[in-house]
């Protein structure tokens, strides 16, 4: 599945009253029961599908269909105000989606805002999901030890109130422990995408639906984790400086069917900065869902 680029890929479909953005490649394989794959990028400035996501396609659409999608108000896809908290806001956007591709089933994998958004799915819509991987996900961590706000999130903020070229390398920097993966490029492309026409309105329309009191509370799926009763596959880089690892302990212990792989020397990225190895455990968990049924 190598050679898989962002133009041959790219797709977009009704999703109710919007139109969003998603990348399509592989094929169902008996891997997972056949069950496509979608993936839900995190939240940061510049974020998109396939800043998050483009580089792992090849290694997952090798066992999978594999979706990538650009969530309400980033990337290609519509950017219009939030109504009630994002998460439910763009699961549901998401179902809309699924539903006008004729997708009754998925496994669902979500980084940060889109673990968030993917958990909130699963609790709306569990019928529709097979097992749900979800990296240091927004809305469900709950830090017990760091302060509040984290490292991460004061520089994303920071780069809200300042949106430079110095301000992204402070935010993308907290992603990861590598920094060699700070590259120039990656600012520069990232910069571009968090400063297009109604990128900035829609990240503010976003944050403030965790910031507002009818919505906040909303957001706060830590709450209703208990209810969760999909097979759930907690991932956190250890060193993770946005999401950091003791926010994982309540979901882990909320969740009735969780369970947590921790990465070595790895931030918030980890579908970048150990790649092969989040591929190699996320596919081994989703192929477990055919094991299950069998027995």
């Amino acid at each position: 599945m190598q050679g898989l680029d962002r133009e041959s890929t790219r797709r977009s479909a009704k999703a109710g009253d919007l139109t969003l953005n998603y990348y399509e490649a592989g094929e169902p394989t008996a891997v997972g029961g056949g069950l496509p794959l979608v993936m839900l990028h995190g939240g940061g400035p510049g974020a998109s599908a396939w800043s998050n996501f483009g580089s792992a396609l090849p290694g997952f659409a090798a066992d999978f269909r594999t979706l990538l999608i650009d969530q309400p108000g980033f990337g290609q896809s519509e950017k219009p105000p939030v109504v009630g908290n994002y998460f439910r806001f763009a699961a549901e956007a998401v179902k809309d989606l699924l539903d006008e591709l004729g997708i009754e089933r998925i496994h669902l994998l979500g980084n940060s805002l889109g673990g968030g958004t993917a958990a909130r799915f699963a609790l709306l819509h569990p019928e529709r999901v097979g097992r749900l991987v979800l990296m240091g996900p927004g809305g469900l961590n709950l830090s017990l030890f760091h302060a509040d706000p984290t490292e991460g999130v004061k520089r994303l903020m920071e780069f809200g109130a300042a949106p430079t070229a110095e301000s992204m390398r402070a935010f993308i920097s907290t992603m990861v422990v590598n920094q060699a993966l700070v590259t120039d490029e990656l600012v520069a492309e990232r910069l571009a995408d968090a400063t297009a026409p109604g990128a900035q309105e829609a990240m503010m329309s976003m944050g403030m639906s965790f910031w507002n009191a009818d919505t906040y509370e909303d957001g706060l799926i830590w709450r209703d984790a208990h209810l969760m009763k999909r097979p759930t596959l907690l991932t956190w880089g250890r060193e993770d400086r946005v999401n950091p690892l003791d926010g994982a302990f309540v979901a882990l212990k909320m969740i009735p069917k969780a369970s947590l792989h921790v990465f070595p020397n790895c931030g918030h990225w980890a579908q970048i900065e150990v790649a092969e190895e989040f591929r190699q455990v996320c596919t081994a968990y989703l192929a477990q869902h055919v094991e299950r049924q069998k027995s």
